[in-house]
């Protein structure tokens, strides 16, 4: 596919370092978007701000429910009946960008944390992939902290909402 792809491992005592090392190899590439798959980190107000590009997170859990980690146990526990992902636009607080994508599945008390990990896993998929569609092709407007998307394929956003829809 010809995407280019780079590691830089991140620990809580080199987090600066890990980002100025991201932005460094991101520097003179033509981004448009950045996808956070399993990055368990927070990233700084400052990365955000240099980044020069939106940055989509897949979260494993219908939001705003479960956030953080563990949220299949955690889910388990509270004997949910629903699971789901959650994608979102990336902010200096956790798990609270605004959201482009969800979906949910049923669930019963026959699946064990494993058994909702891997149908969580599918929904995960199905969720950033729809997410990254739409933002890609201009499909989502952000308004403060929510998202109106447009779900024809093809179909544009309106860069101003009309006056009867609410706010630009």
């Amino acid at each position: 596919m010809g995407v280019p792809f780079a590691h830089v491992p991140v620990g809580p005592e080199a987090k600066p370092a890990a980002e100025a090392a991201l932005l460094r190899g991101l520097r003179g590439a033509d981004v448009e978007l950045i996808v956070l798959a399993r990055y368990m980190q927070i990233l700084s107000g400052q990365f955000l701000d240099q980044v020069g590009c939106p940055v989509i997170n897949i979260h494993h859990a219908f939001l705003p429910a479960f956030v953080g980690a563990d949220p299949y146990r955690r889910a388990l526990e509270r004997g949910v009946k629903i699971i789901g992902a959650t994608a979102h636009y990336v902010t200096e607080e956790l798990d609270a960008g605004p959201i482009i994508e969800q979906d949910v599945e049923r669930v019963d008390h026959r699946l064990d944390v494993a058994g909702l990990e891997e149908l969580g896993r599918d929904i995960e998929r199905r969720v950033l992939a729809r997410a990254v569609q739409r933002h890609l092709e201009d499909r989502v407007l952000v308004l403060e902290s929510r998202t109106v998307c447009s779900s024809a394929s093809g179909s544009r956003c309106p860069r101003q909402l009309d006056p009867c829809c609410g706010p630009p």
